[in-house]
């Protein structure tokens, strides 16, 4: 995602969290340690926040970071014991992994060693 679209994004969902809250700007900002003008230009997808500011807004606004920096749940994944979502692979990694998930753990030993024997041989041109 663009920077610039990023920016306006955040801005926006902070926005519409806000004003949900009954909250105004000033109250916001000072609430996450900022001051008011700089608060602004973040809605306004003027500014882009520190990861701590941001961290604060979270808190402040009530909302997960992922749905202020406009992630789905097909993006990332929700905790570290969770398998990192598999949209950003090649469709043949895919399938690959999703058949693997289904092997026993002595076959995907095996595999690992015939990998691993495999990345030693030089490419062709």
């Amino acid at each position: 995602m663009e920077t610039e679209l990023l920016m306006k994004s955040l801005g926006e969902v902070a926005r519409v969290a806000r004003e949900r809250l009954g909250l105004t700007q000033t109250q916001v900002a000072r609430q996450i340690g900022i001051a008011p003008n700089v608060y602004g230009r973040i809605e306004r997808g003027h500014m882009m926040p520190s990861v701590p500011t941001l961290r604060r807004m979270a808190l402040v606004l009530g909302l997960s970071s992922d749905v202020l920096l406009v992630l789905g749940s097909a993006d990332v994944a929700p905790s570290l014991e969770t398998p990192a979502p598999e949209n950003n692979l090649a469709p043949e990694l895919r399938q690959t992994v999703r058949m693997l998930r289904g092997w026993s753990p002595i076959k995907v030993k095996w595999l690992n060693r015939i990998l691993k024997a495999i990345e030693n041989v030089p490419e062709e041109e």
